[in-house]
């Protein structure tokens, strides 16, 4: 049987105009943002040199008022404590109702309601709450609390929907009702990812809560947006090099915590 001289070229793959149309239209908004908004690359060379040359005012640090820094700082780490605990606690219970394989009548009502808490920044629900119930640790600790609750929400649900769904379908089969497969079935296969996702939401929320303060909300926050007003940029490098070591240990602390549940996972 005589081979053929030649085989067939593949074929090149079509293009997906939808794709195409998307990436055209980003394009053309991309450079119609840089010229609504006035992006002037003079301006920003100016505004990059008189930023290096304020780098001289802020070294060597000035630690003059390090025990009211270190306090707003230890006051940040507790409102990202406590808010960060309560959101994992809510969002335990609110993550099983929006879990489409095991709460379908319910799952769109509750990932809507998450999707709507974590569409508004922390810093804003922060300022609602300091109307409602004034300025001070508290606010931080509701706006960091009900953020971080849009977000678990959603990692906590698809983290029960990625479960194997013949192991709740056995259960049901048994005659076991809906609190026994969540209890029994499901949070065992999830708790390893609830507790990473805990964790990581831990660090998002420190990092947030040393931001908080600028509006009012207490930490640390209130004493960098101080120093700036006051052009005191010695006192204020050295609150933000306080941020930075504070931010970094505890990444550096859940990062091993993560690693060794992994492991053990």
């Amino acid at each position: 049987m005589n081979k053929p001289l030649s085989e067939p070229l593949p074929r090149k793959p079509r293009k997906d105009p939808f794709l195409t149309g998307i990436a055209v239209v980003g394009a053309a908004f991309f450079v119609f943002c840089l010229v609504q908004l006035n992006f002037d690359y003079i301006k920003i060379w100016n505004g990059t040199m008189k930023f290096i040359a304020s780098l001289a005012l802020m070294f060597p640090p000035k630690a003059d008022e390090w025990r009211h820094v270190l306090a707003a700082a230890l006051e940040s780490l507790q409102i990202a404590l406590v808010g960060t605990v309560l959101a994992v606690i809510i969002a335990f219970f609110l993550s099983f109702l929006a879990a489409e394989n095991i709460s379908p009548r319910t799952s769109w009502l509750i990932k809507g309601f998450a999707s709507l808490l974590r569409a508004i920044p922390t810093l804003v629900w922060a300022l609602i709450f300091i109307v409602a119930v004034g300025m001070g640790p508290f606010p931080g600790i509701l706006a960091i609390c009900t953020h971080a609750v849009g977000m678990l929400v959603k990692v906590f649900a698809q983290s029960i929907e990625e479960v194997d769904e013949g192991a709740v379908e056995a259960m049901r089969a048994t005659g076991a009702g809906w609190l026994q497969i969540v209890f029994q079935g499901v949070v065992p296969s999830v708790f390893t990812s609830f507790v990473a996702w805990s964790v990581f939401r831990l660090e998002v929320d420190i990092a947030e809560s040393s931001i908080l303060g600028i509006v009012g909300a207490g930490g640390i926050g209130w004493e960098i947006a101080n120093a700036m007003r006051q052009y005191e940029f010695d006192q204020a490098s050295f609150v933000a090099l306080v941020i930075f070591v504070m931010v970094f240990s505890v990444e550096f602390v859940s990062n091993r915590l993560k690693i060794n549940i992994r492991r053990k996972g």
